[in-house]
């Protein structure tokens, strides 16, 4: 359940220019709720909580936009192919800005990791990040990604179509291989989404 410190009627304000619709509060302590999808944002004297089974699109308006974010990610499937999860993890300056991990199916760990790359793009492009500095355990993915490795893979190589697209969202962005242990949340998200299955 996100909590995000902020003026809550500025968070309103963007709230309501985003087509949102905000209503008064249950409770004395409550200044206002809103609700979009699954999640619902209660505001308080100087926070906001965001509650809900997808709270990133409403977290992502109530947040100042812009800046740079560091971007983990990691998927694997148990067999390949078989049951697979992804993880993912969006760092700033402020610390881990959201993160996630959900099941995908059944797919190869390959696909997992591309799953878990656009996830975690299209959640910096909901929070609107102009520079977003990108990283994963898959050298496979990463050079694939950079050009460096081509792909004989139908389904690979649309999803590194729809990467590349994400990427063109962003003023500017960087893409790189890392260990295994700096990777560390986002495998660890992506085994416990898996352990969940």
């Amino acid at each position: 359940m996100p909590v995000i410190e902020c003026d809550v009627e500025a968070a309103r304000e963007r709230l309501e220019e985003a087509g949102v619709a905000v209503d008064s509060g249950n409770t004395d302590h409550e200044r206002w709720r809103a609700s979009r999808g699954s999640a619902t944002a209660v505001a308080y004297d100087d926070k906001v909580v965001v509650q809900g089974s997808n709270p990133r699109e409403l977290e992502a308006l109530l947040r100042e936009s812009g800046g740079r974010a560091h971007l983990y990610f990691d998927g694997g499937s148990r067999g390949n192919p078989g049951p697979a999860g992804i993880g993912w993890v969006i760092v700033t300056g402020d610390g881990i800005v959201a993160e996630g991990g959900e099941t995908i199916g059944r797919a190869t760990n390959n696909q997992a990791e591309y799953e878990a790359l656009i996830t975690v793009l299209e959640a910096a492009n909901d929070y609107d990040y102009d520079e977003v500095h990108v990283r994963g355990d898959s050298e496979l993915i990463v050079k694939q990604v950079r050009g460096e490795y081509d792909t004989n893979d139908p389904e690979l190589r649309e999803k590194r179509v729809t990467v590349h697209e994400l990427l063109q969202s962003f003023d500017e962005w960087t893409l790189e291989h890392v260990p295994r242990e700096v990777n560390s949340r986002a495998d660890e998200l992506a085994n416990e989404a898996l352990d969940r299955a």
